[in-house]
């Protein structure tokens, strides 16, 4: 089975970037505030004075063990940098699982107000389940609203609340852009689609001058991506206000927009919609059965271990763009560095959150050790990393396209605090509809009437229902 650029069995790549983690209702999320705000923690929370210089010399250097609960393979070394720099301090790092494991158990602990470290990675999208239980040291008063220039814009809009919170440090990204096989389309004649109206023409051409040849396959399951082109399209399927709030819009215009224009390319058979990241899928890849990839910024170091066989064949270009004289982008994947709010040692763990993600050498080992795609700006900036020439991709500077591109990310996409409902319900309606060449736009009420059903349930207002 193929590794993937995180060191890890291709099927949990997959559960990386579409984790799903226990549901949490509007009641047990108000009843768990008071539960997460434990210990020395709450001298941090939103509103409170800033710390002092002082106050960090000397937590920093009163011996300390932080534990960090992170799924990163050998983290270590930028650990030891930290540990370096601050001797007194000891990192546990501590593998909790990944995604959906993780999140239950750091749940798990929060409620019994025992047993959850001092920080944790958490995905942009489970950002918001956490923060509605208040679950997240606003780090703030520990400096870093002085970081937010350093990072993307987009990213810090990620970890910040509605009142300017800073609930985490990005750490990578996954901004979206095409992987396509030059060789197929110069066999073809296909150019290189600049709108999504090219983009279905040349799904048509080519699967007609080749009936074992695709365009591309969108699969039916993946609902991360689905959301990274809601994304792009600049839709606004979520809106969260205050703690009891949300508006959904899953079936608006420009999902049925989307609906429409996969559904249609799925009917037709020009497209195919098979689950990624299964033995088929990699074997597609690999033999050429599909001819581009509409993946993230972490795609092309992933593509390179997974289709060793066809190093040189590939090339990287922006999406699709749905007005092409205004371009746009959507993420999908990309992890932060959280302080738990119930830590004892909050100094510490918010300096350790800051400096693993800020500082330029801890920076560049994940770009560099374990080929996470930078969220610093530096990085994003970087000719040593940007100017790389890799061969599978014909010597084309591939990270300088998605470092373009992440500049075209929108910054005002939100996630819901129930997200695990949304996939389960978005699995058993679009991806349905999708898998079976149905009725992809007819789905998209249904998605949206199950998830208004649960947020309601759980006792949110949902606004407009």
């Amino acid at each position: 089975m193929s590794k993937s650029p995180f060191g890890i069995e291709s099927p949990m790549s997959r559960r990386r970037f579409l984790g799903v983690t226990g549901a949490v209702s509007l009641s047990a999320a108000l009843a768990a505030c008071s539960n997460s705000s434990g210990g020395s923690g709450g001298s941090g929370s939103a509103g409170g004075a800033a710390v002092s210089q002082a106050d960090i010399d000397k937590a920093m250097a009163t011996p300390t063990t932080l534990t960090f609960w992170t799924w990163v393979p050998n983290i270590q070394s930028e650990v030891a940098l930290f540990e370096a720099k601050y001797p007194a301090i000891k990192v546990n790092v501590v593998n909790a699982g990944q995604g959906t494991p993780q999140y239950t158990k750091l749940r798990t602990a929060l409620q019994a107000g025992s047993g959850a470290p001092d920080l944790c990675q958490i995905e942009y999208q489970y950002v918001p389940t956490f923060t509605i239980t208040e679950s997240l040291l606003d780090l703030r008063p520990h400096g870093a609203s002085a970081l937010k220039s350093k990072f993307v814009d987009w990213t810090w809009s990620q970890v910040s609340g509605p009142n300017g919170e800073v609930f985490a440090i990005p750490q990578d990204t996954g901004p979206m852009g095409m992987l396509y096989r030059k060789d197929i389309f110069d066999k073809y004649g296909i150019a290189v689609p600049k709108t999504w109206d090219d983009f279905a023409a040349a799904a048509r051409k080519l699967h007609a001058a080749d009936p074992n040849v695709y365009l591309t396959n969108f699969a039916a399951n993946q609902a991360a991506a689905w959301h990274g082109l809601l994304w792009q399209a600049n839709a606004k399927p979520y809106t969260v206000t205050g703690k009891s709030t949300v508006a959904i819009n899953v079936d608006d215009q420009i999902s049925q927009k989307l609906g429409a224009y996969w559904g249609a390319l799925a009917k037709e058979g020009v497209v195919g919609v098979e689950p990624d990241f299964t033995d088929s899928w990699y074997a597609g890849l690999n033999k050429g059965t599909y001819a581009t990839w509409l993946t993230a910024a972490w795609g092309p170091a992933f593509l390179s271990g997974s289709a060793a066989s066809t190093s040189g064949k590939w090339r990287a270009a922006p999406l699709p763009q749905w007005d092409a004289s205004a371009p746009a982008s959507g993420n999908w994947g990309g992890s932060t560095t959280a302080v738990i709010k119930s830590t004892k040692n909050p100094i510490a763990a918010a300096q350790f959150a800051q400096f693993l993600n800020s500082d330029p050498d801890s920076a560049k080992l994940f770009a560099t050790k374990q080929f996470f795609f930078p969220a610093t700006k530096t990085l994003l900036a970087d000719q040593s990393f940007v100017g790389a020439t890799p061969a599978f991709y014909g010597g084309q500077q591939v990270n300088q396209v998605f470092a373009d591109v992440s500049q075209t990310v929108n910054t005002s996409f939100q996630w819901p605090p129930f997200l695990d409902q949304v996939v389960t319900d978005f699995t058993d309606t679009v991806s349905k509809a999708l898998s079976s060449k149905g009725d992809v736009v007819g789905s998209l009420a249904q998605w949206q009437s199950r998830i208004v059903s649960y947020a309601k349930g759980q006792g949110f207002t949902v606004q407009g229902s």
